[in-house]
């Protein structure tokens, strides 16, 4: 019995299903999960010294690789000067000032522990500023697992097949309203329908939890048109896409510039760490000027801040082209993955934007939750086991991103697309 199958039994001994977070169990492709022992770059190793190319990158939140020496420095400095304050430090206000600069849309920010955190805050916040119950969200996007988001949410809800929760209490999932991604006739229709009633749309300006789906020409622009006809506000969740696209994220990207902004993952540089921020007129709503109310103990922790100020150095530096190039390596896996699926005659799409990715086991292009429903889980699943035993890690989901990292070099991405070739032989070859 393997290192792995070892650790995986007392796991599930302790941890409920084995893990901390539903998707890494594997459920959905099959096999024992991976028990990660270290990494480095775009590589690393699970507990029995396999090594593996990596395409999950902390889902997302590791743009520069894993270990990048910069971080790492910062983070063992700012342990040595204390890894909990409690209290303001300068660093918050730092991190703060490069994401206001970065995004101007966000006059004011209030830093949180996670993406759940951040989102649920916001959410809480827009009723509260427009004297409104109801928020609109779409059909396979994931905001957390906070009660107001789990009905048709994508990410490990879509993964285990689960439309929504039990534990949500009916009368609280009667206040989310769902529409299509993609479908601004749906929209218009929801807010014709509850006029005055809708307190915020929150939306991934680009899906990427029912895998990668692109926003359709104007459908943003729908959004915000919409919202400041009605006086609801427009929240981004730009916990993936946010200093992923660009250093502005996806509202520079699109040119729409929503009310609110909920933002994760890279601004920690892999620390738990959130945010979200928007108007100053919203936002000082918020205790202590405002009566809306949120907390945190290790809100704004000082080694999150430093991971976070080290990694958007990083991605601004003078001179330095860092998205051009991160861009580059980003087509040159999904040409390659085009390629490869062209060749082997097994039906697929590949959906990307930026440096985030979905190879999609459908027979049509993807472009809601609905087309997303239709790939072939199976044949993702037969996939996924293909490229692994490979070397190559794939997110254990078909309604999941791959991240391209600056660690990932042309001789990884030129082995990703050779292993594609290979996987996608062998599952042409079964029945």
């Amino acid at each position: 019995m393997s290192n792995s199958s070892n650790l995986f039994a007392r796991a599930q001994k302790i941890l409920v299903g084995g893990v901390n977070s539903p998707v890494r169990a594997f459920r959905a492709v099959g096999g024992t999960p991976l028990i990660i022992d270290r990494a480095a770059g775009s590589h690393l190793w699970d507990a029995d010294g396999h090594e593996y190319i990596d395409y999950i990158c902390s889902w997302g939140a590791l743009i520069l690789g894993h270990a990048h020496p910069d971080v790492v420095a910062a983070i063992a400095d700012q342990a040595a000067r204390g890894n909990s304050y409690g209290m303001t430090s300068p660093l918050e206000i730092e991190l703060g000032e490069s994401i206001a600069r970065a995004v101007p849309s966000i006059e004011r920010i209030r830093f949180v522990s996670s993406g759940t955190e951040a989102t649920m805050s916001a959410v809480r916040l827009a009723r509260a500023f427009t004297k409104r119950e109801l928020i609109l969200k779409f059909e396979g996007g994931y905001h957390g697992h906070a009660d107001s988001f789990l009905v048709e949410a994508g990410s490990g809800l879509a993964t285990l097949g689960i439309s929504s929760s039990p534990g949500v209490p009916e009368a609280l999932a009667r206040l989310t309203l769902n529409a299509p991604y993609n479908d601004v006739a749906a929209v218009e229709g929801l807010f014709a329908q509850h006029q005055g009633k809708i307190a915020a749309i929150i939306v991934e300006p680009v899906a990427a939890n029912m895998g990668v789906v692109l926003p359709a020409p104007e459908f943003l622009a729908a959004l915000r048109r919409i919202t400041e006809r009605d006086g609801a506000l427009l929240i981004f969740d730009e916990v993936i896409t946010g200093f992923r696209l660009t250093y502005g994220g996806a509202q520079d990207v699109f040119n729409v510039h929503p009310d609110l902004t909920v933002l994760g993952k890279i601004i920690g540089g892999g620390l738990p760490v959130a945010a979200y921020g928007g108007r100053r007129e919203v936002m000082d709503t918020i205790a202590p000027l405002g009566p809306v109310y949120q907390a945190g103990t290790l809100s704004g922790n000082p080694l999150a801040m430093r991971a976070g100020l080290a990694t958007l150095a990083k991605l601004d530096s003078p001179g330095v082209t860092f998205y051009p190039l991160l861009l580059k390596k980003a087509a040159r896996l999904t040409d390659g993955l085009r390629a490869a699926l062209r060749e082997s005659g097994v039906p697929g799409e590949v959906n990307s934007t930026g440096s985030l990715l979905t190879l999609f086991f459908a027979d049509e292009p993807v472009h809601d939750y609905a087309g997303a429903k239709k790939s072939n889980t199976a044949r993702f699943a037969a996939f996924f086991r293909e490229m692994l035993a490979r070397g190559i890690l794939l997110p254990p989901s078909q309604f999941e991103a791959l991240f391209v990292s600056a660690a990932h070099s042309d001789d990884d991405i030129d082995r990703t697309v050779a292993a594609a070739r290979a996987s996608l032989e062998a599952v042409a070859a079964m029945k």
